[in-house]
Parts: structure tokens; C-alpha cells; sequence
């Protein structure tokens, strides 16, 4: 998309009285007036990322996810970088057993091979997790096996808690770490039905985002014992993460936790209900169905072109967004990413159900007769 494009898309969704997937987005000055009304404001700030703000939201994290210490990072992708650096020295081994449609591999620009020098191993290419039985055949040694919970690109999928426990196993038994890359963690832990600390604790290091389900405008925490928070702060530093003040952010994660982390259940369980209700749209695939988080995937068979102009007018003529962008996956088949989050628990079946109607009316309408 142009930038102008992306522009009347925000513009659009910004002015939408109904929202079904994301959120509104908000201007500086409604997040500072949300800021504004937070507890906490009349303490000092943090100075390098210590005390404050800061401080609290490491110690909640590492309270919740039941480990030793969790340290604040400007971002998820600084944190991963350090968590497998910090597996690659201990054990001596510069391979890392990834996913082919991990973040790490797709979305972070090789950075564990650019900045610390090391390389990919990968159990399986399947658009699913991994499993333990995949793992033990890679036939080499690794420091880290990494477990993204959901792997997205993938689908948003989550293995089965037994499939977790043993690929931790299998890991530890080669003689690795294990790492997690919780970004959407959070979401994650309705699907297991277990405390996150019990999920946690499968893994040496786990990292959690501060702002996808928190709402934080940016920031991530990497948790794991006290040597690897000693080191995590030294790499922190070296990679340029020591910002002079951290606290909007770390007081936006704090609220988050408080408020957000407690209704993720309910989103996952309406997720079920939306995805439910737009398999019934002609030609409609979710997958994975039913949801394992409060994200899914929604493919339709029309090009994307069709799809986001059909859903920038519904938009900017009915105030109704439905997803936030789509994308081509094959030729006259495009993909969306849904999140269902509090916007959309006003939403029952039915109204999600004449929503996308329309929205295909509208996709009718717009394109020519032959294609």
C-alpha cells in the first residue's frame, strides 16, 4: 500500500462505530489522556530502564510467569536476539532448531545469523508447530530449540500440551535451551488451561510483548533466571535497548496486565463465535477451526484488491471494518488475519454473519462481470 492508502485505511477504520477485528486506533492524545489516568504518575521515572515504571512491570512479569527475574526491552526482536545468544555461549553451540514460518526467521531479518552469527535449523517445513519426534531427527547439535506460541504464520497454531512438555524434553535431552517466543503468549494460555507459569516453566527463557494484548505502545519483557537477566541487561545495552526513559510504555504494559490480561479468555472464546459465524460466508475457509487463540485466519475466494477496496467502503460508508487488510494466497484467493479483542464482543453471530454479506455485496459490485 501507498502511504496515502494506508493513510484513508486508518482514517476510515478511525471514524468505524464497529470494529470486528483490531481495534480503533487512537490519537497520541487520547493515549496520553489514558496514560493520564493511571496510577503510579506522581513516582519517579525510570533512569536507563531502572526503577519506576519499569521495575514494577519486570517484577509482575517475572511473579506471573513464575521465573527468577524478567528484564524490559524496547523490543521483542532485541530480546530474542539476546535470549539465543545467550544459549549459543553457554552451551557452545552456534545452531538454533527453528520453525521455517517463525518470527525469527521471516520477520526479524535473519538477525540471530546477522548480529551473533549463528544458523537455522529446521525440524520440519510443515505449516504446523513442530514436533518432538521432528526434532530429535535433525541429526546435529543445537544450543536453543525455539517454540513460537502461536506460530502464526502458520495459522496462529498452538501443539498440544503434551506435544510441548515433550518437545522441552527432547530439547534438554540433546543437551539445548529452550525458548518461547510468547509474544502472543498471553493469548496462548486459555488453549492449555494452565497457569502461565506452568507454561513458562517448560522453557529456560521465555519472551512476552508488551503491546500486542497489552496494549503497551511498544516494549517487551524476557524472562528466565537471574544469569540470564545479569547477561540480558549487558547485551541490552551493547544492542543499543538502554533507553534513557522507558515508563509511558512500562505504565501502559502495568494497565494492560491489569485490565487486559484478565479478559483474553473471554476474547478467545467470542473468537469461536465470529469464526463460527463467517464460515457460513460462500466460499469462506477458517483456519485453524474452531480458533486456538483469539486469532484466526479468514480466506475468501476473491482477489485482495477486491476485498480491501469492498472493505475500505464499507468503512468510509457504513462505519463498519471488518478485517484489517487482506492478501493474496493463491490466484483468486486472498487471506486475513482476524483478532478478536474487546471491539468485537458486541458483535453477535448473526451481525457478523450480514456484515461479511455485505461485504461481498460490495465485492460483486466492484469488480467486472468476467472475473
Amino acid at each position: 500500500m501507498t502511504d496515502s492508502s494506508v493513510a484513508r485505511r486508518l482514517a476510515a477504520l478511525r471514524a468505524c462505530d464497529r470494529v470486528l477485528s483490531g481495534k480503533r486506533p487512537q490519537t497520541v492524545r487520547e493515549q496520553l489522556d489514558h496514560l493520564a489516568g493511571l496510577d503510579g504518575l506522581d513516582e519517579l521515572p525510570d533512569f536507563y530502564a531502572q526503577g519506576g515504571a519499569v521495575e514494577r512491570v519486570e517484577r509482575r512479569v517475572a511473579e506471573l510467569l513464575g521465573t527468577e527475574a524478567a528484564v524490559w526491552f524496547p523490543s521483542g526482536t532485541m530480546a530474542q536476539q539476546i535470549a539465543l545468544r545467550y544459549g549459543a555461549e553457554l552451551t557452545g553451540r552456534d545452531a538454533v532448531a527453528m520453525h521455517p514460518m517463525c518470527h525469527l526467521e521471516r520477520w526479524e531479518r535473519q538477525a540471530y545469523g546477522q548480529l551473533s552469527g549463528l544458523r537455522a535449523i529446521w525440524p520440519t517445513d510443515a505449516p504446523r508447530p513442530y514436533t518432538a519426534e521432528e526434532l530429535a531427527a535433525v541429526g546435529q547439535p543445537y544450543g536453543t530449540a525455539t517454540v513460537e506460541l502461536p506460530l502464526r504464520d502458520a495459522g496462529f497454531l498452538l501443539p498440544s500440551w503434551d506435544e510441548l512438555v515433550a518437545v522441552a524434553g527432547t530439547a534438554r535431552a540433546a543437551g539445548a535451551r529452550v525458548h518461547f517466543d510468547g509474544a502472543r503468549l498471553w493469548e496462548s494460555a486459555p488453549f492449555y488451561g494452565r497457569p502461565l507459569a506452568e507454561i513458562a516453566g517448560l522453557a529456560d527463557s521465555v519472551y512476552v510483548s508488551a503491546y500486542k494484548a497489552l496494549g503497551a505502545s511498544h516494549g517487551a519483557l524476557l524472562a528466565g533466571d537471574s544469569a540470564l537477566a545479569g547477561y540480558a541487561r549487558s547485551w541490552r545495552h551493547r544492542h543499543g535497548g538502554q533507553l534513557w526513559h522507558n515508563w509511558p510504555a512500562a505504565l501502559a504494559a502495568l494497565d494492560g496486565l491489569a485490565t487486559e490480561l484478565p479478559r483474553i479468555p473471554e476474547y478467545v472464546r467470542h473468537a469461536k463465535v465470529v469464526a463460527a459465524a463467517l464460515a457460513d460466508l460462500p466460499g469462506a475457509r477458517i483456519h485453524p477451526a474452531p480458533p486456538q487463540t483469539c486469532d484466526f485466519q479468514l480466506y475468501l475466494p476473491h482477489p485482495a484488491e477486491a476485498l480491501n477496496a469492498a472493505n475500505l467502503e464499507l468503512s468510509e460508508t457504513e462505519r463498519t471494518s471488518i478485517a484489517g487488510s487482506w492478501a493474496d494466497v493463491a490466484p483468486g484467493l486472498a487471506m486475513a488475519e482476524i483478532r478478536v479483542g474487546a471491539a468485537a464482543l458486541e458483535w453477535t453471530a448473526e451481525e457478523v454473519l450480514a456484515a461479511g454479506l455485505r461485504l461481498l455485496e460490495l465485492v460483486a459490485k466492484g469488480r467486472p462481470a468476467d472475473q
